[in-house]
């Protein structure tokens, strides 16, 4: 019998879900806005702030994870069950993280228990604010040579990381960090 998601530990998660990047699809574009969509029917208007496209789908030209990934923010008093169950009747499946409690709700869409299926998605869900993804994808957009360097980072990453999304994840940090502040310093001045 296989086990699911929620019971898979992080190294049978990452022999099940490695990390493979593929050059840029112009359609990323177009795959998160009608997913963008497909959410706005399911919630109501007071349920969601702003939806936003980001991570490397978002950015043009930039080779990444084929995973589209979405930014919902919400009100602090909105009720997180009633958002997860709503993103739940479009086939998302919410990753529990007790150690990263509410608002950092994810949901995820394509994970199945033999691996991918379809395009995968990944639903940040957080409180209204201004969060560092936005300003790290539109830094990258506006500076190809820091979007360059970033590519070859995660080729470099993808190949020693390949079955440690985790791991991946955290090799990036610094470089992430240093293109935030420099995004908030360009913003700021």
């Amino acid at each position: 019998m296989q086990k699911e998601l929620d019971e898979l530990t992080t190294k049978e998660l990452g022999q099940l879900f490695p990390v493979t990047l593929t050059e840029a699809n112009p359609g990323w574009k177009n795959i998160f806005i009608s997913e963008k969509e497909k959410i706005i029917n399911v919630l109501d208007s007071g349920d969601k702030i702003r939806i936003e496209h980001i991570g490397s789908t978002a950015i043009p030209n930039l080779a990444g994870k084929p995973t589209i990934d979405i930014l919902l923010e919400i009100y602090e008093s909105v009720n997180h069950e009633i958002i997860i169950k709503k993103l739940k009747s479009l086939n998302y499946h919410y990753i529990s993280r007790p150690d990263n409690p509410p608002p950092h709700i994810m949901l995820v869409k394509g994970y199945t228990k033999t691996g991918f299926k379809g395009q995968a998605f990944h639903i940040h869900v957080r409180y209204f604010g201004d969060w560092d993804e936005i300003y790290f994808r539109d830094y990258l957009i506006k500076h190809k040579d820091a979007a360059d360097e970033y590519a070859v980072l995660k080729v470099k990453l993808a190949k020693k990381y390949r079955n440690d999304r985790d791991a991946y994840t955290d090799a990036k940090f610094d470089f992430v960090k240093k293109i935030n502040k420099m995004a908030r310093n360009e913003t700021e001045s």
